[in-house]
């Protein structure tokens, strides 16, 4: 029974057979039901499927509204992948997997369903989901030892001198093939249009060109009132307080976003990466002189085993900023920097932004910047009143 089983497993792992309900190719003693592979799928065919044939079946499935052809995560994340992969020829990716759903719907039901869970098993071979063992996987050990062997025997049998390409003409092809590089764009241009008209609607609040600014611009006016304003951290507007969301970048560029962020993180007991990407950012700007002493306080103080505020870096960063360290520069903690800061944007920031803190922060500045307003149009009003009783 258990060699049976052991050739059942391989036959299926192998996609000669596969389970009707589930997607992980092995076999079980039980009651799930196995149908045989169609020869047209099977492996012997010597199939090599390209990754725009699996984002044709991936797109297909989307466009099939049913509960057993829904995508799993994995294939979701495939699919998002290969969209960015293929951004220039998706169309005709989305033609392909159109038309074969229109075929597909003029099939019987019963057909449909065989030859969709068929499908279904041959890409959980050649793709399979995480986890699971790939059995069309080449051992590069072998596929090596094989070329070497065939290229030593070719070598033997044929005249050297008559096939060997000389080095000029292969930097001509090597020109050739980078010049056909720069004809092509990697992404669409109407892909860029939309970043930029995106970026440029996001900030166009903060433009003074398009939105005027309540203060006098101090560029185009002798008047510092808007300089002085910002700096003072009384009345925060919340058009300021709203471009904190934008980025992390935008939040840690402002000095009252930054000392904000700094409370919250304190909270959450998170503080030292922070203080520890300051502490980076401050060495760049050292003179030379100062760089040795600095970044052996920043080791001692963030990285050393007995650090007074250790900060989590993965090993390989730790490693890198270590053989870095004994020859001091201001670049030497980048690596470990910017592994800190990828930390706050994807953790640390997102939950800033979903905080109460934030929230409670933004509301407050929206109801200063209101009644700012309001008294502004009081204000205006009984001055207009003023001025029509002298009259």
């Amino acid at each position: 029974m258990a060699e049976a089983l052991h050739i059942a497993h391989l036959m299926a792992s192998h996609g000669y057979l596969f389970p009707i309900e589930e997607h992980a190719l092995s076999v079980k003693n039980d009651n799930t039901f196995y149908r045989f592979q169609t020869p047209y799928y099977w492996p012997s065919n010597c199939w090599e499927p390209e990754n725009t044939d699996y984002a044709v079946y991936l797109c297909k499935r989307t466009m099939q509204n049913k509960t057993r052809l829904e995508l799993a995560d994995y294939e979701a994340e495939n699919l998002a992948l290969l969209q960015k992969l293929f951004s220039r020829k998706w169309e005709f990716i989305f033609m392909q997997a159109e038309a074969q759903c229109k075929v597909d719907k003029k099939r019987d039901k019963l057909e449909r369903k065989v030859l969709d869970s068929q499908e279904r098993a041959f890409w959980d071979v050649h793709r399979p989901m995480p986890g699971c063992v790939n059995t069309t996987e080449v051992d590069m050990k072998k596929l090596h030892s094989k070329k070497n062997k065939s290229s030593n025997m070719k070598s033997l049998k044929r005249d050297v001198s008559a096939t060997c390409v000389s080095h000029l003409e292969s930097i001509k092809k090597e020109i050739t093939l980078l010049k056909l590089r720069l004809d092509r764009r990697n992404i669409k241009l109407s892909k860029v249009a939309e970043t930029y008209i995106n970026y440029y609607e996001q900030y166009l609040e903060y433009d003074p060109y398009f939105t005027p600014t309540e203060l006098a611009n101090p560029w185009h006016t002798d008047n510092t009132e808007f300089w002085d304003e910002e700096k003072q951290a009384k009345e925060i507007s919340a058009r300021r307080v709203r471009r904190w969301a934008f980025s992390l970048q935008e939040l840690l560029k402002d000095p009252l976003g930054r000392d904000h962020f700094t409370k919250f993180l304190e909270k959450e007991f998170s503080g030292e990466n922070l203080k520890f990407w300051e502490a980076v950012q401050e060495l760049k700007c050292l003179p030379l002189s100062e760089v040795p002493l600095k970044a052996e306080e920043i080791w001692s103080e963030f990285l050393a085993v007995d650090a007074s505020c250790p900060i989590n870096v993965d090993s390989r960063s730790h490693e890198l900023t270590r053989k870095n360290i004994e020859t001091p520069s201001r670049w030497a903690f980048d690596t470990a920097a910017a592994h800190v800061y990828h930390l706050m944007k994807s953790d640390s920031y997102s939950r800033y932004l979903r905080s109460d803190i934030y929230r409670d922060f933004l509301n407050g500045s929206k109801k200063k910047s209101s009644m700012k307003g309001i008294r502004s149009i009081v204000s205006f009003s009984s001055a207009r009143k003023d001025t029509s009783g002298t009259a």
